[in-house]
């Protein structure tokens, strides 16, 4: 016999099935409780063994009910939704009373979210400025006015109130049309583009064959969103017509999902270590010296790194610019490629 579902806290109901009552538990439930919890949550309800059917827990939804039957559920109590502070270090570039400005490093997810409610760059935030965060929306957590992918590095500003949300959403909104903002990223990527500057306007949505990943869309097209990236050559590796690589500087004029991954990856130059938008190239690295070809298996992530970022203080006006390196994985690799110029 399983035993019933215990809990403290939470929210116990009894019920008892009238003489009309049939069908599915889950759906009987979802009348009996008049629209209170969704059908779903009654579901996983069920399955979790918050409900008892005349004394004895039952898993399935689909369980019948007959005239007659008592049924108890408990509701736990709703879960804490707000991020907990963790002791994660993070580079410090600059903070006052109104922003933090920060070098993330790869592998670090910037929000809680499916799959990664810890170890967040957010549990971090709340750890490092304690009680001096002030509450955003209600909730004491920093102000995310724009993201970084997980395994991309590189600088960063968060609010740490309100006023300092609204003015640095507001720019980053107007993409530095009206004011100083600049973004600017370092990418390592297959080939060399031609020609060596250029601006890359392809709308970008997601991609209909995997929902998690981007891809250029039509114009026009009804998931399309505008999405505009300027890249310009810095180094060539080797400077030759047989350039098996090249380091680009990228600026955005738009802030989309995987931007510059997919636009780089569209005109067939995308970047080393991406093994989402870049898979097609993973046989290159095979035509190049062992020790670069190494360096590119060791290499756990795509090679983009967020080097500028510059705005304005949302409370002095001042404009603020922060310059952060490579962190030490993508300089190494960068070396390796710098390496072909002597060996060509």
């Amino acid at each position: 016999m399983r035993e019933p579902f215990t809990q403290a806290g939470g929210d116990r109901k009894e019920l008892t099935a009238g003489e009309d009552a049939s069908g599915r538990l889950d759906a009987w439930l979802a009348g009996a409780l008049d629209g209170q919890i969704s059908r779903s949550r009654i579901k996983a309800l069920i399955t979790g063994g918050a409900v008892c059917l005349n004394g004895v827990a039952v898993l399935e939804a689909r369980r019948k009910i007959t005239p007659g039957d008592r049924i108890t559920v408990v509701i736990p109590e709703p879960a804490d939704p707000s991020p907990a502070p963790e002791n994660i270090p993070i580079d410090i570039l600059h903070e006052d009373s109104d922003v933090v400005v920060l070098s993330k490093p790869p592998g670090l997810v910037v929000h809680p979210g499916a799959g990664n409610s810890t170890g967040t760059l957010v549990n971090a935030l709340l750890h490092h400025c304690g009680a001096s965060l002030s509450g955003i929306g209600g909730v004491r957590r920093p102000g995310i006015v724009h993201r970084l992918d997980k395994d991309t590095s590189g600088v960063m500003v968060v609010a740490k109130n309100d006023r300092a949300h609204r003015h640095l959403a507001a720019q980053f909104a107007d993409h530095g049309r009206s004011g100083p903002l600049q973004r600017a990223y370092l990418a390592l990527v297959w080939g060399r583009p031609a020609p060596p500057r250029g601006t890359i306007d392809a709308p970008l949505g997601r991609s209909t064959s995997d929902r998690t990943k981007r891809a250029v869309k039509r114009p026009g097209a009804a998931d399309s969103r505008p999405a505009t990236t300027h890249y310009s050559l810095r180094s060539a590796y080797p400077a030759t017509d047989e350039t098996a690589a090249s380091l680009l500087e990228c600026r955005l004029k738009t802030g989309r999902t995987h931007q510059i991954r997919v636009h780089l990856a569209h005109i067939g130059h995308p970047l080393v270590g991406d093994r989402e938008y870049g898979a097609a190239f993973r046989t290159k690295a095979r035509t190049l010296p062992p020790e670069v070809q190494a360096a590119v298996a060791a290499f756990p992530r795509q090679a983009l790194h967020a080097w500028l970022l510059q705005f304005e203080h949302p409370a002095t006006g001042e404009t603020m610019r922060f310059e952060s390196p490579p962190p030490p994985d993508m300089k190494t690799l960068i070396a390796a490629f710098e390496a072909l110029d002597s060996t060509s």
